[in-house]
């Protein structure tokens, strides 16, 4: 049967499948039985589901991974397999990529990544993940790529490319508005038809229309009354609807909640409901998954009809085509150089440089100087807990690694300062060290030190940067605050550098002179913050969230409970499309460090900032054309960057949204001309009221500079019927 029905057919990595594809797969479907057809749309092992081995159809294997290839898990629990050889390369959390501004730089992450995954035979890599940086509570930010709908729509495209160029599918998540922890399983969110489409799914579209993936992931919560892994709104309307998308919505791990809505509504797949597989008598034995045992019940009592089944079934073929029955895949690498370098690069591009007073950075590798490292944080592995993006890394720098090795004429001595306690079953356990002893040994540490280096920050930890559920304060943890003010009496030459996936509070910043945003970095981490702290590598990083001064600045916490976290049943984001930049631009309140912020050991001149026209029409092209110099003393980049505003509009605006962008690297002294395109259909907002994008005519501003407050040119453009 492998010979009459799979043989003979070549399907390329680089091409849409053709109509014979499509035909072949018709056939097998004829081929299934019912029985058949539902074992393929449900787990038969924690991170499989079934093949039929008769007809040649294999099965298909998923793994964790945004940030690197997971370790293997058992078949039936959560437990690890204990392999010897499924050791990887961990690669900075999707944080510092977004940071870096960098689609190329996105593509090879995603090539290197994906090339993990072949290795490791893996058909679906569990990510990117897009949700919005809605609060900086969210346990999971560290996973995403910000709070802007259109960086993180320009970096998920190549991100996605990469990955699938090894014959690997991408699987985008958590479609969608999962944008907290706390209570995500069941917590449903309302929210307007505009803040849907404006803020929380253009990264979604863009994933599916401009990078073509294969596979979606649902969010666990709900969205106006129905889960997101069997939402007839979401789902059947807006993804496989208006989007077309034709791969396969696979659900979160326990995130399918009905058979009958399940079946109509949209999913394809659904895994992790149950822990145990080992009995059929179990309750959580994958036959009495939603999507299998019901489901082929309702399925051959025509409660549900089979064209239903054969659409799922037909997508999960669609997606092993492109996969494992594609011929020509690539047979993919793991912890090779080339792999060890990207890592390397992204991190090096995602550190951002937010306050450098008495240019305490970059720090002089030559001299022979005292180096005290302070912080847990600098010997912290990053690589493990968090959740699902935790990883089995062949190898991890430390930052106190990194300093060591590069400032090896420098007398380097750490202390740890401060300890966390250890995470335990979604619960933390006391730090086992004494905090005065700890803080007295710093003190001590500084006194004579020529320049403190203090790693600070998050970490994995249940209820900081985890999965599971959100941060419950927004200053720094286990007393840092304190230590830091306490060492600026002792050693006034104090530079912080924050290890973390979200902004915190910075009433200390003021008595320090320099303040480094460090990320989880992976397995290069250590030598990535070593290169740019020594200037070796010179700091190009933006901020990809705003930093708010304090909590209640956040749009998200403005509202109060119902807006974040919710009252244990709905929530509504009562903040619409005014989130982040957005919400402080057109309410006022400067943040501590803007969106798109991010200093650098050279100086850039930006001027002939000019337009190509002033009147435009429907779909025209806005070209921004600039130039741009360093005209500092050593080589570096810097991230152009475009909004666009719309002055007294009919409808409610931000002040200014981001449009475009670009990172370009310049030698010392050296100058280039920068064109910048903005398509004026881009300008469209959301009609509620005719359920459609609509480009609304008059005169609208467009902003250019190097952060979102940092504004260097505006321009006045009109958008009408051009005057021959």
């Amino acid at each position: 049967m492998v010979g009459g029905l799979l043989a003979g057919l070549t399907t390329s990595l680089f091409a849409q499948e053709s109509k014979e594809v499509e035909k072949k797969i018709d056939e097998i479907i004829k081929e299934l039985t019912i029985d058949e057809k539902v074992a393929m749309c449900h787990a038969q092992s924690k991170f499989s589901s079934k093949g039929v081995p008769r007809l040649g159809i294999p099965e298909l294997w998923m793994s964790d991974g945004p940030h690197g290839v997971r370790a293997e898990i058992n078949w039936d629990n959560w437990g690890y397999a204990d392999w010897t050889n499924d050791s990887i390369t961990a690669f900075p959390a999707l944080t510092a990529l977004a940071a870096t501004f960098n689609e190329d730089l996105s593509y090879e992450y995603g090539v290197a990544v994906g090339e993990e995954a072949r290795y490791r035979k893996k058909d679906v890599l569990l990510g990117p993940g897009v949700n919005i940086y809605r609060t900086p509570l969210n346990g999971r930010n560290f996973e995403y790529m910000g709070e802007d709908p259109y960086l993180a729509s320009q970096l998920v495209v190549p991100y996605i490319k990469g990955v699938q160029s090894n014959g690997v599918a991408a699987c985008v998540k958590h479609f969608v508005a999962n944008n907290q922890e706390h209570w995500r399983d069941h917590i449903n969110v309302e929210l307007s038809d505009r803040a849907l489409h404006e803020i929380y799914l253009p990264a979604f579209k863009a994933a599916v229309e401009e990078g073509e993936v294969w596979s979606m992931m649902s969010a666990y919560n709900q969205v106006r009354g129905q889960y997101c892994s069997h939402n007839e709104f979401l789902v059947n309307g807006i993804l496989k609807g208006d989007w077309a998308f034709d791969g396969a919505l696979i659900t979160d791990w326990g995130a399918a909640h009905d058979t009958k809505q399940s079946a109509e509504y949209g999913l394809d797949i659904e895994m992790g409901t149950g822990t145990n597989g080992l009995t059929y008598s179990e309750k959580n034995h994958y036959e009495n998954y939603y999507l299998a045992g019901a489901f082929k019940e309702m399925v051959k009592n025509g409660e549900v009809s089979e064209d239903v089944l054969d659409d799922k079934v037909r997508r999960i073929l669609r997606l092993m085509f492109r996969t494992s029955l594609a011929e020509g895949r690539p047979w993919g690498s793991v912890n090779t150089d080339a792999h060890h370098d990207v890592a390397r690069r992204v991190a090096g591009e995602g550190i951002v440089l937010l306050k450098n007073e008495d240019n305490i950075f970059p720090v002089e590798a030559s001299k022979k100087t005292k180096i005290a490292v302070i912080g847990e944080n600098a010997t912290r592995m990053m690589t493990i807990g968090g959740g699902s993006s935790e990883l089995k890394v062949e190898y991890e720098i430390s930052p106190l690694q990194g300093i060591q090795e590069r400032f090896q004429n420098a007398e380097v001595v750490h202390s740890m300062g401060y300890a966390s306690g250890a995470a335990q079953y979604g619960r933390v356990l006391p730090s086992p060290y004494n905090a005065d002893s700890l803080k007295n040994a710093a003190l001590e540490a500084v006194k004579d030190a020529d320049i403190v280096l203090f790693f600070g920050g998050l970490n994995k930890n249940h209820n900081q940067d985890c999965e599971g559920d959100d941060r419950v304060a927004y200053d720094l943890p286990f007393g840092q605050e304190d230590l830091i003010n306490a060492i600026a009496e002792v050693n006034e030459n104090i530079a912080v550098v924050l290890i973390s996936g979200n902004a915190v509070e910075m009433d200390w910043e003021k008595n320090v002179k320099g303040v480094m945003q460090g990320w989880y970095l992976g397995s290069e981490g250590g030598h990535a913050l070593a290169d740019v702290i020594s200037g070796d590598v010179n700091p190009s990083g933006k901020l990809p969230f705003t930093f708010p001064k304090k909590l209640e600045d956040n749009s998200a916490h403005h509202y109060g409970e119902i807006s974040y976290p919710g009252d244990g049943t709905n929530q509504e984001y009562k903040d619409g499309i005014l989130v982040g930049y957005r919400w402080h631009d057109t309410k006022k309140i400067a943040p501590k460090y803007a969106f798109g912020y991010g200093l650098s050991y050279t100086s850039f001149e930006i001027d002939n900032i000019n337009s190509n026209e002033k009147v435009f029409a429907a779909n025209d092209q806005i070209n921004i054309t600039c130039d741009v110099k360093n005209t500092g003393a050593v080589d570096g980049a810097e991230v152009l960057q475009v909004y666009v505003g719309k002055p007294k509009s009919k409808v409610d605006r931000a002040l200014k949204e981001l449009k475009a962008y670009k990172k370009v690297h310049l030698a010392k002294g050296a100058s280039q001309q920068i064109e910048m395109s903005i398509n004026i259909d881009d300008l469209k907002y959301y009609s509620e009221e005719d359920k459609e994008w609509k480009l609304e005519e008059g005169q609208y501003m467009v902003y250019v500079g190097n952060s979102s407050d940092n504004i260097i040119k505006k321009i006045k453009i009109t958008v009408g019927q051009k005057v021959n």
